[in-house]
């Protein structure tokens, strides 16, 4: 089988698909060099030992608890592979390199700076390169971890907002680093003299005064518009360039979803560049997304390939989006190779909305589409919803593909021999809306809609005809750095949220084998050689995006044979956007649900409340047969109803203030329902007792298509919020413990540069634990009474 694999390798070479050493394609054999696996981020390997046939003998070869077994931080980043030896940093900042044949540690490099989102470190020059919080900077000796230079690279990205975080993976090239910058005014593609640690050039995500897309800005929007480079580009080594993707356009109050305020293209938000690699000069750019007003973030590292397309081989950039479709693209001159399509879209005056968008013709890796049929994009009631590019103002619109569905920043795979690429999609629904008008939901990004489905696909796809080559379903979206490996068997790994890590048939998909490694993998796996044998490592660690998924700290090796058995299954994931709050047994409250009131410390709230938690109690549990009452109270100023979904048990007519609906629950199971006047306010009932609870197909209701919203007479644009000189919270009781528990899903500057009132906070960070922030009653209160003493109104 080794054998057959290189004859593929050379056959390939013959066809013009792989590449001399001194191109972006070079295919790794025994290494895993980099993040990607070569400068043209295949994702690919020529290792061949592990086949169709002869995978499901592969097991555990060795696990290390990387940071003594802790479960404190999400791990994302990708281990890379070199001479046997394996890289990697944890979420805590520190860097290791173990032994890639036993698993030992041969030496850490441990810092203090912080947690932060790491997504993998740089090889070049018998040096290890690392990012760190605090926008600190390292080269390592790769023999012995010892630093050889530290640095810390300051620079805001403009007025108004604070420095950003360096989150990217790392890429070497020709004696330059390569790494992003997020989170701040503007995002900026940094690259950094390997040898000193001196920055040679930087580029913005939105232009400065004077520069090239500068006028794509309303006034001086571009000074907080965002556009970060959240992960690594491609290298063309033949031309000379790097290939960068920039992520959504934003406004002064880190809102994604609002354009009222940065009228105009806002270039290079949502683009893909191509940048000299010595000069950091523009040379091309493609937008797949004007005037983002759906935080449809270009945020997948570019695929380099030289593809036969209509009898011609073409040197191509593959670009995925958030959106669900590809963009391919001449890497020369940033012409499309397949054809893609300027469309008219429905328009927003108040958004600003620009009047087309690129529309790439072909086959979309998802339904670009919401709907109320059924499937895993089918809306939960009472909500309006449309396609892709419909907008919105202050009622929730939910679309698909959503924020976080699609393709994000999950790792492509693209295999020499199929001639396709491979990814995980995510199928999530977003609901946006442009200003909070009381909602208590999130405007940065939109919110997923409380109780909805989630799942995701593994999609083949032929990128010479633009076509779907096959497809298969999965019980997870994959689109949250679950990075696909392909490799000379014929065997393709990728982890999923519930911590199991799949071997696939790349013919069809088709599972082959399958490991428990006791966290979420966010990771892309890697293969290599270690000892005449062939090895596939992975780091499980969970993320809070979008599942929540189990957290750890387990980096394992497999090889034939391996003889470690897999980790115990960790409590999985819910399928369905979960509802945080504890329940609450039925019997304490007369097993009755007060409509549209906020409940708290195992009280009712005073007023009427539409935020998504106003459901007092929010959670129920209640045994089979009991009969649960859910009340408007008499206080309230109009009516309410409830419908419960997907199971369609029932539906209330318009409930008055005063009076009540009841229904008798006789399944065990876990029912979500809505408030028909206000759809994002979401609660639970939870049966049990009786029988096991089989489950249940989708209910499709029949009913028409909602319409989109009308734009209302007038709105008026939300207040910009105070915005603070550094990404620091400010002193305070329990600032630490805060700072801590936020800086896992995002920068500090963001909490920093608000003002609320304490029940504002409230409901921040009530969204934020329907979002999967798992804490504590004691620690809610903690959180809550640092906000609103120290960031209060």
């Amino acid at each position: 089988m080794h054998k057959a694999a290189i004859l593929a390798g050379l056959l390939a070479l013959g066809a013009g698909l792989a590449q001399a050493a001194d191109s972006c394609c070079t295919i790794p054999s025994g290494d895993f060099p980099k993040v990607g696996g070569n400068y043209g981020n295949w994702n690919y390997s020529s290792l061949g030992r592990i086949t169709k046939a002869n995978v499901k003998t592969l097991g555990g070869a060795w696990h290390v608890h990387l940071e003594g077994g802790s479960k404190a931080f999400e791990q994302e980043d990708s281990v890379i592979a070199q001479d046997g030896v394996l890289y990697v940093e944890t979420g805590q900042g520190n860097v290791f390199a173990v032994d890639g044949a036993s698993g030992r540690i041969i030496w850490e490099y441990k810092t203090d700076f912080g947690p932060l989102l790491h997504r993998g470190v740089a090889l070049g020059a018998g040096r290890v390169y690392a990012t760190f919080a605090q926008n600190y900077v390292a080269a390592l000796d790769q023999k012995t971890g010892k630093a050889i230079w530290q640095k810390q690279i300051v620079d805001d990205g403009g007025p108004g907002r604070a420095q950003g975080s360096f989150k990217s993976p790392v890429v070497y090239y020709d004696g330059l680093i390569y790494f992003g910058s997020a989170d701040a005014g503007r995002g900026v593609a940094h690259a950094v003299d390997a040898a000193t640690g001196n920055v040679v050039w930087r580029f913005y995500g939105t232009p400065g005064t004077g520069e090239f897309g500068n006028d794509t800005w309303e006034g001086d929007s571009w000074k907080r518009g965002g556009a970060s480079p959240w992960m690594h580009p491609a290298v063309d080594p033949e031309l000379g360039r790097v290939y960068w993707t920039f992520g959504n356009a934003r406004n002064a109050q880190s809102m994604a979803v609002d354009g009222s305020m940065r009228g105009g293209q806002n270039l290079f938000a949502n683009s893909l560049v191509a940048l000299d690699a010595k000069t950091g000069k523009r040379i091309w750019h493609f937008q797949s997304v004007h005037h983002d007003i759906w935080d449809m973030d270009g945020v997948m590292a570019p695929v380099l390939a030289d593809i036969p397309v209509r009898g011609k081989v073409r040197k191509i950039v593959i670009y995925g989006s958030k959106t669900g479709m590809y963009y391919v693209l001449d890497r020369a001159t940033g012409e499309p190779i397949t054809p893609i399509v300027e469309t008219p879209v429905p328009q927003q005056p108040l958004q600003k909305t620009w009047p087309t968008q690129p529309i790439a013709q072909g086959d979309a890796l998802l339904p670009l589409c919401a709907n109320d049929k059924g499937g895993p994009e089918q809306v939960p009631p009472n909500y309006q919803y449309g396609c892709l590019f419909t907008p919105h103002l202050d009622f929730p619109v939910v679309q698909a593909p959503g924020t976080g569905g699609g393709m994000d920043w999950s790792a492509i795979a693209f295999n020499p021999r199929t001639r396709l690429i491979y990814v995980g999609i995510e199928i999530v629904n977003v609901a946006h809306v442009q200003h909070d008008t009381g909602l208590g939901v999130s405007v940065s990004t939109g919110f997923r809609p409380l109780g909805e489905r989630r799942s995701g696909k593994i999609v083949a796809f032929d990128p010479a005809t633009h076509k779907i080559a096959w497809q298969r379903d999965n019980v997870w979206g994959l689109s949250h750095g679950n990075g696909m490996l392909a490799t000379g068997g014929g065997v393709m790994f990728i982890g999923q949220q519930d911590g199991t890590l799949l071997a696939l048939d790349e013919k069809d998909g088709k599972e082959l084998w399958r490991f428990q490694t006791g966290s979420g993998v966010h990771s892309s796996p890697a293969t290599y050689q270690a000892n005449g044998q062939q090895y596939v490592a992975v780091l499980a660690g969970g993320a809070r995006v979008p599942y929540n998924s189990p957290q750890g700290d387990d980096l394992w090796g497999f090889k034939l044979g391996g003889t470690l058995p897999p980790a115990p299954t960790p409590p999985p994931p819910s399928i369905r956007q979960p509802i945080a709050a504890a329940p609450v047994e039925g019997a304490a409250v007369n097993n009755t649900v007060q409509i549209a009131r906020l409940w708290a410390n195992d009280q009712i709230g005073s007023a009427e409340s539409n935020q998504q938690n106003a459901m007092a109690p929010q959670s129920l549990s209640v045994p089979v047969g009991t009969t649960v009452t859910f009340a408007n109270p008499a206080g309230n100023s109009q009516p309410h109803c409830v419908t419960q979904f997907y199971e369609g048990l029932f539906a209330s007519p318009p409930i008055k203030p005063g009076q009540s609906f009841t229904y008798t629950f006789t399944k065990p199971g876990e029912y979500y329902y809505n408030d028909c006047t206000s759809p994002p306010t979401t609660g639970r009932v939870i049966v049990y007792g009786g029988p096991a609870h089989p489950a249940q197909p989708l209910v499709p209701s029949g009913s028409p298509p909602i319409p989109a919203p009308a734009p209302p007479a007038q709105a008026m644009p939300a207040a910009a919020a105070p915005v603070r000189a550094s990404s620091d919270l400010p002193p305070g009781p329990d600032r630490d413990f805060v700072q801590q528990t936020c800086s896992q899903c995002h920068d500090t500057a963001r909490i920093a540069g608000q003002r609320h009132t304490r029940t504002e906070w409230s409901g921040v960070i009530d969204q934020m634990r329907s979002n999967g922030l798992t804490i504590d009653a004691d620690q809610r209160r903690r959180i809550e009474t640092y906000l609103a003493t120290a960031l209060g109104q």
